[in-house]
């Protein structure tokens, strides 16, 4: 049994607005067996593509090795954008050494309300994944119902969006008195291989590549994205 701990603290700043989650990084971030394109930092995993999308739509032509340059470079571009990175898996034990979200057991979550709590900013998470199970969303809602919440639909379309009201935090003077506040949730298409297949079968998608047979999945994330980004 392997004991996957996530080997990144939140990066969240008290101007931040938007926060990324996801679940773990591939279990080489945790052991320190980078490959070579690899950046030791959030969303990493050259193979992941989050930072190829983000990179494509603000033309920042990115660094991917081991260097602290790489590290840096992504660090200022989410400060300048005020957006945080909180994956929602503190830890689990996986039987095979993978990054198969459906391979994890005996999971710990973050305290997700915890953080948005703390920084009063934070108005929108940024699912890296939709409902299926031991994603990022499914782990959410389950987090809410530990605090008797739950989301509501905004948008059914793909990237579908939620919200939920956030109760308001006791305050001792009036002046410093928050409101209830609503969070949205945009739950991404995965960067994943294996969603390139219900890619490939929204009306959308099948639209835009009978328009243009170069159209690809990647394009897709990129458009998708950059609404967000």
């Amino acid at each position: 049994m392997f004991k996957h701990s996530h080997p990144y603290q939140p990066f969240i700043h008290p101007d931040t607005t938007k926060l990324i989650v996801g679940t773990l990084p591939p279990p080489r971030f945790s052991t320190g067996e980078l490959l070579e394109k690899d950046v030791d930092f959030c969303y990493g995993s050259y193979y992941n593509s989050l930072w190829l999308y983000i990179d494509k739509i603000h033309n920042l032509n990115l660094k991917y090795d081991n260097s602290q340059e790489a590290i840096d470079e992504r660090k200022t571009f989410l400060i300048a954008h005020k957006i945080g990175v909180c994956d929602i898996v503190e830890s689990c034990e996986r039987d095979k050494i993978d990054a198969s979200d459906l391979g994890m057991k005996n999971i710990e979550l973050r305290d997700l309300i915890g953080y948005l709590k703390t920084f009063p900013n934070i108005n929108t998470l940024l699912f890296t994944g939709g409902n299926s199970k031991n994603g990022p969303e499914y782990f959410f809602r389950k987090h809410l119902k530990d605090f008797g919440l739950t989301l509501e639909v905004v948008s059914s379309e793909v990237p579908r969006i939620h919200q939920f009201q956030l109760p308001a935090i006791a305050s001792v003077t009036k002046q410093s008195a928050q409101s209830t506040r609503i969070i949205k949730t945009v739950s991404l298409t995965s960067g994943s291989g294996a969603a390139n297949i219900s890619i490939s079968k929204l009306p959308l998608y099948k639209h835009l590549k009978a328009k243009n047979p170069e159209f690809n999945t990647f394009d897709f994330r990129v458009m998708q994205y950059k609404e967000f980004f």
